[in-house]
């Protein structure tokens, strides 16, 4: 989608928004000055009308994190701050993701993987969607247990990447129902 030029899009208001609503729970801003600031990027029409909302608070954290590993297995569980985007790398290592118990700040995360000998796990929250449409494997298999659409208010993840001689398996916590 093209937008007129200075225009933004609802992504990117979702993601100001957000910002905002950090600031107030981090402490760093009041009740009304978070509902001020919240209104101004909801009525922004230009980028530069979003960018109002935040001009002095502090850049977000890194969104893209790139983890790489040689022969290690690369894995995240419990609670750890997950990036909008998530690069990993690895020549002999497997993966495993558990995003039920992680701190997610996006409605859209991505998830990069290049993995030459290693398998993947990703264990979604509950009433996450997942698309696994870029990802390729030469000697193994892509195994999705998820919706692959986007549904409004949950969280949604993009995977792509390679795994040259391993497998992708994208499912539910263990004992989670349908």
């Amino acid at each position: 989608m093209n937008l007129p030029a200075g225009r933004h899009d609802d992504v990117e208001r979702d993601r100001i928004v957000q910002r905002v609503q950090q600031a107030y729970a981090d402490g760093r801003l009041g009740f009304a000055e978070m509902e001020e600031r919240v209104e101004r990027a909801l009525t922004a029409v230009t980028q530069s009308d979003l960018a109002r909302a935040v001009v002095d608070l502090p850049d977000p954290p890194d969104e893209v994190v790139q983890l790489r590993s040689t022969g290690g297995r690369v894995r995240r569980t419990g609670d750890w701050q997950v990036p909008r985007v998530l690069r990993i790398e690895s020549e002999y290592g497997g993966v495993h993701l558990d995003l039920s118990g992680a701190v997610i700040q996006y409605p859209e995360i991505g998830i990069e993987l290049q993995l030459a000998y290693g398998s993947a796990t990703i264990v979604l929250p509950a009433g996450a969607t997942a698309n696994v449409d870029q990802t390729r494997t030469e000697w193994g298999r892509v195994i999705c247990k998820a919706p692959g659409r986007p549904r409004p208010g949950r969280l949604h993840v993009q995977i792509a990447g390679e795994l040259a001689y391993g497998h992708l398996r994208v499912r539910r916590p263990r004992g989670l129902a349908r």
